[in-house]
């Protein structure tokens, strides 16, 4: 919709089994009055909405006719209060920068900052309790290949995401 005023979000998309899994454990341990989405990998926070037509175009050139960039679940994260599966990617780190570059003017804080790709599975508990499921998910680690199929953008109007499209690779 033009002239819409939400900010967007950028995030990729998961294959369904690797998104069944991250998305169980999502489920599993983040407390569930929080919980409003499903789990993500968020490129991108808060993108202004007039960069759309732009942020689109540069997605499917991104995606279109690309192979699907090799993932990896590479290490759990501690976040103090929560905890995440760190995820490694050149080549989605590629097209993220690419992008940051270009609306680089444009970014918050957060995303002109260091990005630390990663998919939340707890978050806003007590540190001790976050510390408890870090310490019981790496007694049986181990890094895991998963799949990224595309890149999704999103609305943000304080709720949950709101899809605006998806960019499969391929």
């Amino acid at each position: 919709m033009t002239g819409d005023p939400a900010p967007l979000i950028v995030s990729a998309l998961f294959g369904a089994e690797d998104f069944a899994w991250m998305d169980g454990l999502r489920r599993a341990h983040f407390p569930p009055e929080r919980n409003q989405l499903d789990a993500h990998l968020t490129l991108f926070h808060h993108l202004p909405p007039s960069l759309e037509p732009e942020l689109r175009q540069r997605l499917i050139q991104a995606t279109r006719g690309a192979s699907s960039p090799p993932a990896t679940v590479s290490a759990l994260m501690k976040l103090g209060r929560g905890v995440a599966l760190r995820i490694d990617s050149p080549g989605l780190a590629i097209i993220r920068r690419d992008l940051a570059d270009a609306f680089a003017g444009l970014l918050t804080p957060q995303d002109a900052g260091g990005w630390r790709a990663h998919v939340t599975i707890q978050n806003k508990v007590e540190p001790a309790g976050a510390r408890r499921l870090h310490d019981r998910l790496a007694a049986g680690f181990a890094p895991r290949p998963i799949r990224i199929v595309g890149i999704g953008v999103w609305r943000y109007r304080g709720g949950p995401w709101e899809a605006v499209s998806r960019h499969p690779f391929g």
